[in-house]
């Protein structure tokens, strides 16, 4: 079956009184197996249930995912201040509706003139990254699970702002548009195949290039649709830039690179390294920050700006 029609929900995030009442699936040997039809109600008996089977994430076919992101994100607010549902769970639910937006920006780019969706949910990351110590290491839970370029925007956004805060004294509207740009840089995907984007081997110069067109055809796809925000609009166009001058697309170099991108560029690779790809298996995180020490001093990164990021990543993971 083809894993385009499907999207894992975490099980934290079904309510049974409010959830949207959708068939529900589970993945058993590659195939996807009717749990539950639209008609019956997802019960606290189903929950429990599955929890004893290990099952974190049933799937949902992706045209009922409409109703099901209207669900999360109406109730999104209330259910990240419940005392009755634990921090990492809140984590896997505020990650997976982020996710879910992603997923349908990337989908249907013109949904993308609707910032205030974004906005919402970056205010929502936003805090809750300020506030629990635990909140970068729920996004593990959900990346691996089909969706990849998703959860990894919403990873580098947590990561983002994560260290706009402890770097920088950033005001909380530019912290808003550190997120917007930071949960949007990928969106010039859009514009590249699966074919290109999933190669498991190496890319070939012709789809390298492909693939570098990402940066400036985001930011000028996202430019002309609405969003007119210097920092996010940066973050979009020059997180693939080197530090040295050997990035892309504009080769800017040092700290004409705006400081967000710059930031960026670090959430980025570091998110990469410690995820499984189709062409890899993820580093540790000591591996990755020992990956990257070595590139900043090959002139990819500000070495003094590696050197901070480091220390609050090592804190983090400690």
């Amino acid at each position: 079956m083809n894993d385009r029609f499907w999207r894992p929900i975490s099980i934290d995030c079904i309510d049974p009184v409010l959830f949207p009442d959708v068939a529900l699936y589970i993945k058993s040997s590659g195939n996807y197996v009717l749990y539950k039809t639209e008609d019956r109600k997802f019960t606290e008996d189903d929950r429990r249930r599955l929890e004893r089977n290990f099952t974190d994430f049933i799937y949902v076919r992706t045209g009922d995912l409409e109703a099901i992101n209207e669900y999360m994100e109406n109730n999104l607010g209330d259910i990240l201040t419940r005392d009755d549902i634990k921090s990492d769970a809140k984590g896997r639910i505020l990650y997976q509706t982020s996710a879910n937006y992603v997923i349908d920006i990337f989908e249907a780019p013109e949904s993308v003139v609707n910032l205030n969706r974004g906005r919402s949910l970056v205010q929502h990351l936003m805090k809750f990254v300020q506030n629990d110590k635990c909140a970068l290491k729920s996004i593990q839970s959900i990346v691996g699970h089909n969706f990849y370029i998703y959860a990894h925007s919403v990873h580098v956004t947590a990561l983002n702002m994560l260290l706009h805060e402890k770097l920088y004294n950033v005001f909380p509207d530019e912290m808003i548009d550190v997120g917007l740009g930071s949960i949007l840089h990928d969106f010039g995907m859009i514009f590249i195949t699966d074919k290109v984007i999933d190669k498991p081997d190496a890319l070939s110069e012709v789809e390298y290039h492909k693939i570098k067109q990402h940066t400036q055809k985001g930011y000028e796809f996202l430019k002309e649709n609405g969003l007119n925000n210097e920092v996010a609009l940066g973050i979009i166009r020059y997180h693939h830039e080197r530090y040295d001058g050997d990035g892309y697309p504009t080769a800017i170099k040092g700290d004409d690179i705006p400081r967000s991108a710059q930031l960026t560029s670090l959430c980025d690779v570091y998110s990469a390294l410690v995820t499984d790809r189709s062409y890899r298996k993820a580093s540790s995180p000591a591996d990755a920050l020992k990956t990257m020490k070595e590139n900043a001093d090959k002139g990819q990164f500000n070495v003094n700006l590696f050197n901070r990021f480091e220390g609050i990543l090592v804190a983090q993971n400690s």
